[in-house]
């Protein structure tokens, strides 16, 4: 066996696993996915993209165009932590989908915060967190 077909191989069980991933798993490889593109392509509901450093999921099925990146549009996709980061760097939720669930662990400005509420779009000192 060749290098090459070693190679394709390996390229074939990384897309498998990246196929059968839940969320979690997949967050820890965002290379496995392929990059966000605005050039019409068709996204299912479910299908993960790399945007930046960060992985996210797709909300609702549609094609894409240059002003819905992943940020910009929570309706349609929503960001993938890695659960191996305790403490994740805050991030101004969007919306609905994005906003952090109740005992959600975060870092921001230098302090750890833990959620106090369920849905928190809160910056952390506003409202909905407690300093850990």
């Amino acid at each position: 066996m060749t290098n090459i077909d070693l190679m394709r191989q390996l390229r074939k069980a990384m897309m498998a696993f990246a196929a059968t991933a839940g969320d979690e798993q997949a967050a820890a490889f965002p290379s496995l996915f392929p990059a966000w593109s605005a050039a019409g392509v068709a996204y299912a509901a479910g299908d993960r993209v790399q945007y930046g450093d960060l992985l996210y999921k797709c909300l609702t099925a549609h094609t894409s165009q240059e002003s819905w990146t992943p940020p910009a549009a929570p309706s349609l996709w929503v960001r993938i932590d890695d659960p191996a980061v305790e403490w994740p760097e805050w991030r101004q939720p969007q919306g609905s989908t994005d906003a952090y669930a109740m005992g959600a662990k975060v870092s921001h400005n230098g302090k750890h915060w833990i959620s106090t509420a369920d849905a928190n779009v809160w910056e952390p000192g506003v409202y909905g967190w407690e300093e850990a």
